[in-house]
């Protein structure tokens, strides 16, 4: 009944582990992931900063290593920054594969051309049954046009997808001046799926500590509206698999998102607040959802809902915001409560 595909994957359920370092770090989860319904999971990033690190301190050691103590423990010492060597990384999947039956998606974040093909390929060779690629930057340079940054990551997929034969998605930010055209630059060269959307993490001020500090915010049932959004306006128009991510915590929110075209639906906070075995609680809402409206399978009702389908395909895009206002002010002259008695 919940058996879907993404990325020419066959899962048994949409729900995926997004990518996660407390969920998938630890092999144990895996299973217990598997356990409780997952389709799939994307494991933990491997982060560009981490393959230059590699690099530059190989680079260093091999030249300096002269001067080095013969009972030296390691040449790589550990930044706690960056604790997942490329080594660690591909064994990691080396061993989750072993270990369950589901795919298991391994994810590379970055946003600039580099080394990237030489790990998508080890990474491939590791046994990762799909990569993501996860384009996550913070665009700061007041003279870097915004065709210059979308062409570095076009850059960046033409040539990972031409390096390996698996499957790959790209997981993509909501902030580009016309994400459907972007999208559909992306779709033409050759990628299986789009991920949406990634959620920058905003710092912090310490005020005790004077210094700017990380402070990372779970996501919250309204993060859904975004990827419900933009998946119902693609859906259709573009030849990929849609995966939907942020704001995913009960049945009900999986369904909406299938309505819209999503082939899958990640979650991360639910299960940071609720534990793995949350995943059960949804799996089975859902089953009891499609038994109570009469599916016998997802491909039933997946896309039922999105523009392509919608009685009301401006319901998408600006029309229903100027409606939406309407319908708020019209609530809003409706209440007669003094002030005092409403705070």
């Amino acid at each position: 009944m919940l058996t879907t595909t993404y990325l020419g994957l066959t899962l048994r359920s949409p729900l995926v582990v997004g990518a996660c370092g407390p969920l998938t770090e630890d092999l144990s989860h895996l299973r217990q992931m598997e356990d409780a319904g997952a389709g799939a999971v994307v494991l933990h990033s491997l982060f560009e900063e981490q393959l230059q690190k590699d690099r530059f301190e190989l680079d260093y050691y091999l030249s300096q290593g002269i001067e080095s103590y013969a009972e030296a423990i390691t040449y790589f010492p550990q930044h706690p920054l960056f604790h997942v060597s490329v080594d660690a990384y591909l064994e990691h999947i080396q061993r989750a594969k072993a270990m369950v039956d589901m795919p298991i998606i391994a994810s590379l974040n970055g946003n600039t051309p580099g080394s990237w093909t030489e790990y998508a390929r080890q990474i491939e060779a590791a046994g990762a049954d799909a990569l993501e690629l996860n384009l996550y930057a913070v665009p700061t340079d007041l003279n870097q046009t915004a065709n210059h940054i979308e062409q570095s990551y076009l850059d960046i997929v033409q040539t990972v997808i031409h390096a390996v034969n698996m499957p790959v998605a790209v997981k993509l930010s909501p902030y580009f001046t016309n994400l459907a055209n972007f999208a559909h630059r992306l779709t033409n060269l050759g990628i299986n799926g789009l991920v949406l959307f990634n959620r920058f993490y905003q710092p912090d001020i310490d005020l005790d500590a004077l210094e700017v500090s990380p402070n990372i915010l779970l996501s919250s049932p309204q993060d859904l509206r975004l990827p419900l959004r933009w998946i119902a306006i693609l859906y259709g128009v573009l030849p990929v698999d849609f995966a939907a991510t942020g704001g995913i915590y009960q049945a009900q929110d999986a369904i909406k998102l299938l309505m819209t075209g999503a082939n899958a639906t990640m979650m991360v906070s639910a299960l940071l607040r609720h534990g793995i075995d949350h995943l059960r609680t949804v799996e089975r809402g859902m089953r009891v959802w499609l038994q109570e409206h009469e599916y016998d399978s997802i491909q039933q009702l997946q896309g039922s809902m999105s523009q392509v389908n919608c009685p009301d395909p401006s319901a998408f895009e600006r029309a229903q915001y100027v409606k939406s206002l309407q319908t708020y002010q019209l609530k809003m002259e409706g209440i007669h409560e003094p002030m005092g008695k409403l705070l």
